[in-house]
């Protein structure tokens, strides 16, 4: 097996991980003291937003209506597939019973959560497909109540694009306000919502460690960090077409890196050719976040079998794996490891990222070793239920009592022989 790097990451300078830490902590804690008032004066210093915070419906409307119709076509177009995926998925999880042995029943029900807590980027881009994917697929779930945030951008507060698509994905509730204090705020059910039982959506590094620092009594969808994308391709790959994906995830940003893992040296010495002047092409600032992410991030490999790229691959355990070779079934097969997985030139990262209908809300920084990413799923409870007949009892209290004592738990046997058939003389000093 030969497997030889032929570029390096440069590397990033060292973040202060615990500065972030210390800031939301103290912000968590003035909001969850000062309650609307603490949240509204953040929203006012940091993101310079004295407007309502909650969204009324006629400014909804009004946004609606501003949005272009073809945009408005578009958006519907990725919410139909999003919601129809999500949806399919929804159905393979399903309730059932078993009798598993004469007179003992168990069984799972299938609950939503009660609430959900939406948060949708804003900052150097504005994130309509983030608002479809996180709002659509609890709606799909059945949650009751959606309540969905996202920072202002000016004195106009929301996208127009963002409002339309929060509205058409299903949210209930919409907050004009973003980083730290909008996730407290839906966390804490201010501005008349539930608390959320669950927060979903990326963010920046704070609206991370938000997450983080609440996680326990509030669920999240997973601690998300930059994006990071992989592409393995063979002789077949055409170039150009793949130093462009790699130049499309890295125009996340700096901190985003993107790999390429080759079978073929020479293909691999022509996407780092084209890269650069695909990255000059770019409009600012995509060109400089895409140009530091490369330089600082970017790593190719060249390998000598598929089996090794594969290997490669599920080590990096990319948040986004893009396969640009020959035989994509034993590929689909193969691979272990990977947020989504893309098959084929013609299945680009950015239809997932948009509209193709599967969550871009996917798991990065190696976390795909353990997790999938966001989906419906992610909005239900499967628990579980038990029921004991009278013929079942014997056994299983028999079974019960005799673990625990071997455990030690004397309270525990005595509670399983209870249930058992007692001689009157026991009732009687019992009672």
């Amino acid at each position: 097996m030969t497997i030889r790097q032929i570029k390096a990451a440069s590397g990033l300078p060292p973040q202060a991980a615990q500065d972030t830490a210390d800031t939301v902590q103290v912000m968590l804690a003035r909001i969850r003291a000062g309650g609307e008032d603490a949240a509204r004066d953040y929203a006012q210093r940091l993101d310079g937003w004295d407007g309502p915070a909650l969204v009324q419906p006629e400014a909804i409307a009004r946004a609606c209506d501003a949005v272009p119709e073809g945009l408005k076509a578009d958006i519907r177009y990725a919410h139909d597939n999003i919601r129809r995926f999500a949806e399919a998925q929804r159905a393979t999880l399903t309730e059932m019973e078993v009798e598993l042995r004469p007179g003992l029943f168990a069984g799972q029900r299938v609950i939503p959560v009660g609430s959900v807590g939406a948060y949708v980027p804003g900052g150097r881009y504005a994130h309509i497909a983030s608002a479809l994917m996180t709002i659509a697929s609890a709606r799909a779930a059945g949650v009751a109540q959606i309540t969905a945030c996202s920072p202002p951008r000016g004195d106009q507060g929301i996208p127009a694009p963002i409002l339309y698509a929060m509205h058409l994905a299903g949210a209930d509730r919409i907050l004009c306000m973003g980083g730290v204090q909008g996730v407290a705020a839906m966390a804490f059910g201010l501005f008349g919502g539930r608390p959320a039982d669950i927060l979903v959506g990326p963010g920046n590094q704070y609206v991370a460690e938000a997450k983080r620092q609440l996680f326990g009594p509030v669920g999240i969808d997973m601690v998300a960090g930059p994006t990071d994308s992989l592409i393995l391709a063979d002789d077949s790959a055409d170039a150009l077409t793949v130093a462009w994906d790699l130049v499309g995830q890295a125009e996340h940003g700096a901190n985003s890196p993107v790999w390429l893992v080759a079978s073929d040296a020479a293909l691999a010495e022509a996407v780092m050719e084209h890269v650069p002047i695909c990255i000059a092409a770019l409009p600012e600032p995509n060109r400089t976040a895409a140009r530091d992410a490369w330089e600082a991030l970017g790593e190719v490999w060249v390998c000598d079998t598929p089996e090794d790229m594969a290997q490669k691959a599920d080590e990096f355990a990319p948040e986004h794996l893009h396969v640009q070779a020959r035989d994509l079934d034993w590929w689909q097969g193969r691979l272990r490891n990977y947020g989504s997985l893309f098959l084929g030139a013609n299945t680009t990262v950015p239809f997932g990222d948009k509209a193709a209908g599967p969550n871009h809300v996917l798991p990065t920084s190696g976390a795909a070793r353990h997790t999938g990413g966001l989906s419906v799923l992610k909005y239900l409870k499967t628990v579980t239920w038990q029921r004991v007949e009278d013929r079942a009892l014997p056994e299983l209290a028999r079974v019960s009592a005799s673990i625990s004592r071997h455990e030690g738990m004397e309270g525990h046997a005595r509670s399983a022989e209870m249930r058992l058939p007692r001689p009157p003389s026991t009732l009687k000093a019992v009672g």
